[in-house]
């Protein structure tokens, strides 16, 4: 459980009254405190190891599916023998000839 009093609030001998500084870490301190509630700390669910592995799989899997559907499919390279034009014309030449 965290502190929501820092050490330095509890002295007051460190720090005058008169501070702006100290005036606004006192009223977040009692916000903070404010905000604290015993039954809603009771409420909270705190994974296991196991479930924690299984939730961060689960979520690497759905960045990875959501990337994979932006790829561009059809942008994919194709390899494929670059012919000069000297090898057409040779190619025309052995048609001509046989």
């Amino acid at each position: 459980m965290y502190s929501a009093a820092p050490a330095a609030l509890e002295s007051s001998s460190t720090l005058s009254s008169s501070d702006p500084k100290a005036a606004d870490l006192k009223s977040w301190s009692g916000t903070l405190e404010r905000m604290q509630d015993v039954r809603l700390d009771k409420q909270r669910y705190v994974m296991s190891g196991n479930k924690s592995d299984e939730v961060s799989k689960l979520a690497l899997g759905a960045k990875v599916e959501r990337a994979l559907a932006r790829r561009m499919t059809s942008q994919d390279a194709v390899f494929r023998v670059k012919r000069t034009i000297g090898d057409v014309e040779k190619g025309a030449l052995e048609v001509e000839a046989n």
